[in-house]
């Protein structure tokens, strides 16, 4: 579009100088062989060529931004993106229990510049970063897992959802509410519980949890099913 947009200006600006050297021959205005009328006609050739290799040098300059800004700049994280999978199960044998949960809080998640410091999924690859502490996490420790039952809306990609109300403790959207895990609510203190939109996913390791994933943000929490009312 902008190179369209860039490639028209430059033509029109050509025939409008165009039309004026015309137009001047036409009336004999520059055609009388008078040295006034020939250094005329001379200057206005030349800002023409100057103009258009002005608009060439602009051109040259301004599609490669363009270009740039419309592949080259995307967000490394969040920016609407939608994971096409949820995390994989931890691999190996799980650590044992550390008795009382851990401040995940202080833990750094941005491993790379511009990722934000919370747990939250790459854009490059759908890595989810910060899903790696295995089944045994006292973090996320619950004694009667799925309590209220299973979520049976849609899951996954494909399955957007709008975060209509509430806030961490309640949240709700579809008729549907949950709540986060007390170990995440430091890391959900940006997201908007109005308008926000959301994606559900299924947690592999920590048993009765699901995984919240703010698409604007790119971060996501651990989250409980609280039902329908």
């Amino acid at each position: 579009m902008e190179l369209r947009h860039s490639l028209d200006s430059v033509w029109a600006t050509w025939e409008f100088l165009d039309n004026i050297v015309t137009n001047a021959r036409l009336k004999g205005d520059l055609t009388n062989g008078t040295t006034s009328q020939q250094i005329l006609k001379h200057r206005l050739e030349m800002e023409m060529k100057t103009l258009i290799v002005f608009l060439s040098v602009f051109l040259l300059i301004a599609i490669p931004a363009a270009a740039q800004n419309r592949g080259g700049g995307k967000a490394p994280v969040g920016g609407g993106h939608v994971p096409s999978h949820g995390p994989a199960p931890h691999p190996g044998p799980a650590p044992a229990p550390q008795g009382s949960p851990q401040p995940t809080q202080t833990r750094n998640f941005a491993e790379k510049p511009g990722h934000p410091n919370s747990p939250h999924v790459d854009v490059k690859g759908d890595k989810w970063v910060g899903h790696d502490t295995g089944p045994n996490d006292p973090s996320y420790h619950m004694d009667h897992p799925f309590e209220h039952g299973r979520f049976p809306g849609g899951i996954g990609k494909g399955h957007v959802w709008r975060i209509e109300g509430g806030g961490p403790s309640r949240f709700w959207f579809g008729g549907f509410y949950f709540s986060v895990a007390p170990a995440d609510l430091g890391f959900c203190s940006d997201w908007i519980w109005g308008t926000d939109q959301i994606v559900i996913y299924d947690d592999p390791d920590h048993v009765g949890w699901y995984l919240a994933y703010n698409v604007r943000l790119g971060t996501y929490c651990h989250v409980e099913y609280l039902g329908n009312q």
